[in-house]
C-alpha cells in the first residue's frame, strides 16, 4: 500500500538505525546522557532558544508548556481547530487547569484583532483572565498551511502587549520554515516556549523537544517527572533525533514538491482539490462534490492499494507526503487516486 495517511507513519531508515545502535547513553534523569543533552543543544540552538528539554510526545511538550504558562482558573486562547484543544483530549484541564477559549481562524491563522478582544481584560478583579495565547505553526487540521511571518508578527506584538504569555506548537515547524525559506528560529524565537516533534517529517521513532529559556526549562524539568516523562537511558532514542537533524531536515522540501505534484495531478482530473492551500506536505480532497461519503472513499481507495485519512472536517480526507514516499508513488498514487474517487 502507498501509504499517505500521515507524515506518522514513518519508519527509521537503515542509517537512523545504525546511528540509534551506535548511541552513546547515560542516566537520563540524572542528566547523564550525553546524547540527549547534544540533542537538547543542537535544538535550543536550531530554535534560538537557550534551552531545550527532550521528552517522550510532542503532545506532553505541550501539555508542560501550558502548565508553566497559567494558574487553574486562568484561560488559553488558541485558534479552534488547533492540536492543543482537538487532539490532547482536555489536557490542558486536567494537567493545568486552565479554561479554553478556541477562536475561529482562516488556514489555522488569527488575527490580532481577535487576540485583543479575547483577552481584553475585565472589570472585574476576580474573573478569569487570559494568560496564554498558543498558535501553531505548520497547522494540522488546516491542511499543513503556514503562518506567513507578517501576520505572526502582528498577532505576537498584540499578544505582548496584553501580557499574554506565547506558546508555539510547532510539532511541524521545521516544514514551516522550508516553505517560507527562512531559519527555524526565525519563527521559533518570538515565543516564549516552542515544541518541535520529531516523528513527523524527520522520520524518528518517537521523541519531541520544549525550548525556551533557562528559567523556564528549569520548571519544565519537574513537570517532565510529574508527567511520566523521565527516562532512563533515552540516548537511544535522542541518537534518531540528532540523526534527522543532520540528514532529514533539507529533504522536507522534497516531500512539499510531491505533494504539490500529487494535488496537480488530483486537480487536473477533476479531483476537488483547492491548489492554493497546499503549502507544505499536506493534500485536502473534498469529497462533497463527488456525494462521496468520507468512509466509503477511504475503503474504495484502501482496496486500490492508497492508504488516506480523515480529518475533522467530515468531508475531507487528506493525503500527507513524507521520506518514505517516492516520486514512483506520487505517480501512482495520482492514477489510483483519480482513478478511485472518480469512477
Amino acid at each position: 500500500m502507498i501509504d499517505l495517511r500521515s507524515d506518522t507513519v514513518t519508519t527509521p531508515t537503515e542509517g537512523m538505525r545504525a546511528a540509534i545502535a551506535a548511541a552513546a547513553v547515560g542516566d537520563e534523569q540524572k542528566r547523564e546522557d550525553p546524547t540527549v543533552t547534544a540533542l537538547q543543544d543542537r535544538v535550543a540552538a536550531l530554535l534560538g532558544h537557550e534551552a531545550a528539554l527532550f521528552l517522550p510526545t510532542a503532545t506532553m511538550a505541550n501539555q508542560i508548556a501550558l502548565k508553566l504558562h497559567g494558574r487553574p482558573g486562568d484561560v488559553l486562547l488558541a485558534e479552534e481547530t488547533s492540536h492543543v484543544l482537538v487532539y490532547e483530549y482536555g489536557g490542558v484541564a486536567a494537567h493545568a487547569g486552565l479554561l479554553t477559549r478556541g477562536l475561529p481562524g482562516e488556514g489555522g491563522r488569527l488575527r490580532a484583532e481577535q487576540v485583543r478582544a479575547a483577552a481584553a481584560p475585565s472589570t472585574k478583579a476576580a474573573d478569569q483572565r487570559a494568560t496564554v495565547l498558543s498558535l501553531e505553526d505548520t497547522h494540522n487540521n488546516a491542511g499543513g498551511r503556514v503562518w506567513p511571518l507578517d501576520e505572526l508578527d502582528a498577532v505576537v506584538e498584540a499578544a505582548r502587549e496584553l501580557g499574554l504569555a506565547l506558546h508555539l506548537d510547532g510539532a511541524r515547524l521545521l516544514n514551516a520554515a522550508t516553505a517560507q525559506g527562512v531559519e527555524p528560529a526565525r519563527i521559533a524565537s518570538r515565543f516564549d516556549t516552542v515544541t518541535l516533534c520529531l516523528s513527523k517529517g524527520l522520520g524518528c521513532p518517537l521523541g519531541a523537544l520544549l525550548a525556551g529559556s533557562e528559567e523556564l526549562l528549569g520548571r519544565a524539568w519537574r513537570e517532565k517527572h510529574l508527567f511520566g516523562g523521565a527516562m532512563r537511558q533515552a540516548g537511544i532514542v535522542a541518537a534518531g533525533g540528532l540523526y534527522a537533524l543532520d540528514h532529514h531536515v533539507g529533504r522536507l522540501a522534497d516531500d512539499h514538491v510531491r505533494a504539490r505534484r500529487l494535488a496537480e495531478a488530483l486537480h487536473a482530473a477533476g479531483v476537488p482539490i483547492d491548489l492554493e492551500r497546499v503549502e507544505t506536505n499536506f493534500v485536502q480532497i473534498d469529497l462533497a462534490p463527488l456525494g462521496l461519503g468520507r468512509d466509503e472513499a477511504l475503503a474504495r481507495l484502501r482496496e486500490a492499494g492508497v492508504g488516506l485519512s480523515a480529518t475533522i472536517h467530515p468531508t475531507v480526507i487528506r493525503a500527507v507526503t513524507h521520506l518514505q514516499v517516492s516520486d514512483a508513488d506520487i505517480a501512482d498514487a495520482s492514477r489510483l487516486i483519480g482513478e478511485t474517487l472518480l469512477a
